[in-house]
């Protein structure tokens, strides 16, 4: 797995991610997202329905506490989770835990942390962490890390406690590892830890970096834990002692507001767990991202978003609750979308798009039908995915900033249905 950076404009970084896969034939732009699935499917999707939307992340995500409480039925598969879930020809990825779902804090120790499934508690030590890597057969993994710093009133002690435990079951995971025949050429991901003690974060990072890992996943830094200023100021200050050539992977941010945020300092990856959790809500992503090639057109919406944009900008102080409708989607449970009959972005090449409407939505969203969610889905994946193709053509472009004055812009008119109509790349 190499990075291949073709731009860098003050942070941002524009490339590809090439080698993926044990056979190395794969490649993922970035800045980019990886797909999300619980036990290796999107949710609400059948593989064949997946396929209908183009320009699918390469990369699937996989998380353990969906896999888990499966380890002895792969394990007698032997073939893994890609061929056991019948997945298209993609590159695995699999992570701690589900971002898309919460977990109970207080259940980490010296030589364990927990994941949740269906059936409760499952409490993993290293042994245990790399027996189900070696029965998932992913292509990259996060290794074993205590994420347990985000809560309110965490103590510097603790903080420490995490860095020092995520550095040492990373140095035990990669001694099972090289090991482990079966895992031969897949990439491990080291986790930074440190909580909001900028002092932790750094030595997190720097002694992470000192490992021959492929890449690094930032964690406890998801919307819920602390304020996009905060955040920004840990990653900034973590992505000075990462070394240039490999990918930083962003867990638990998928508000696009927050994603350009994380662009802007050099974040590479992310998860696509908001697109599920708007379908959940019944809504779809409406938010613009356009940007026109009209000049006087241009100076109008720059115009017009200015005062938008400041503000937004500097003053988000937020510890939201993700459960709740952000300003960047619609509810479709809404009766003014009753007698709409417009599809949910005009322009958008999703299959919802091109053959229904909001009206039809609405029905179906308020009589219960199962449809629903199918269509939701599929046009939440494809407007989120076309979103990270945005960003990516704007820094080629030199037009990021423009690009995040047009999404900001578009906050609160998703929410009253209205300014949707864009393009969906």
């Amino acid at each position: 797995m190499k990075l291949e950076l073709s731009l860098v404009v003050q942070g941002c970084r524009l490339g590809v991610l090439t080698g993926l896969g044990r056979a190395g034939q794969h490649s993922l732009e970035v800045p980019g997202c990886l797909l999300y699935t619980r036990c290796g499917t999107v949710p609400h999707l059948t593989q064949d329905t997946l396929h209908t939307l183009n320009n699918l992340p390469s990369v699937t995500q996989l998380t353990l506490n969906t896999l888990a409480e499966h380890q002895e039925v792969l394990e007698e598969f032997k073939e893994g989770v890609r061929k056991f879930a019948g997945l298209h020809d993609t590159v695995l990825y699999c992570s701690l835990h589900d971002p898309a779902t919460s977990c109970p804090p207080g259940h980490i120790t010296n030589k364990t942390v927990s994941v949740w499934g269906s059936g409760g508690r499952i409490e993993l030590t290293v042994a245990k962490f790399m027996a189900l890597q070696k029965a998932v057969q992913p292509d990259l993994y996060q290794s074993m890390a205590d994420g347990e710093t985000w809560q309110i009133n965490t103590s510097r002690k603790r903080v420490r406690k995490s860095v020092d435990r995520t550095l040492a079951h990373l140095d035990e995971c990669l001694l099972l590892h090289h090991k482990t025949q079966e895992l031969s050429g897949v990439e491990v991901l080291g986790v930074v830890e440190g909580g909001d003690v900028l002092e932790e974060r750094v030595r997190s990072a720097r002694e992470t970096a000192k490992r021959p890992v492929g890449g690094f996943c930032l964690d406890g830094l998801h919307t819920a834990a602390m304020e996009t200023h905060l955040r920004t100021q840990l990653i900034t200050a973590v992505i000075k002692e990462l070394p240039e050539d490999k990918p930083r992977l962003l867990q638990g941010v998928g508000r696009p507001d927050e994603v350009l945020a994380c662009v802007e300092v050099g974040v590479d990856l992310f998860e696509s767990f908001f697109p599920f959790q708007v379908t959940e809500r019944g809504c779809a992503l409406t938010f613009p991202f356009n940007i026109t090639t009209d000049p006087e057109a241009a100076v109008v919406e720059l115009d017009k978003s200015e005062a938008a944009v400041g503000q937004k900008n500097g003053t988000d102080n937020r510890q939201e609750d993700q459960t709740k409708m952000t300003p960047f989607e619609i509810n479709l449970k809404d009766k003014r979308y009753r007698d709409d009959f417009s599809p949910l972005v005009e322009g958008c090449g999703c299959y919802c798009c091109r053959n229904h409407q909001r009206a039809y939505l609405h029905h179906l969203l308020v009589t219960n039908e199962l449809l629903a969610g199918v269509l939701l889905m599929l046009h939440n994946t494809a407007h989120y995915c076309a979103f990270f193709t945005a960003i990516r053509g704007a820094l080629a472009s030199d037009k990021l900033d423009h690009l995040k004055k047009r999404v900001l812009e578009g906050q609160g008119k998703g929410m009253s249905g209205e300014g949707a109509g864009e393009k969906d790349g």
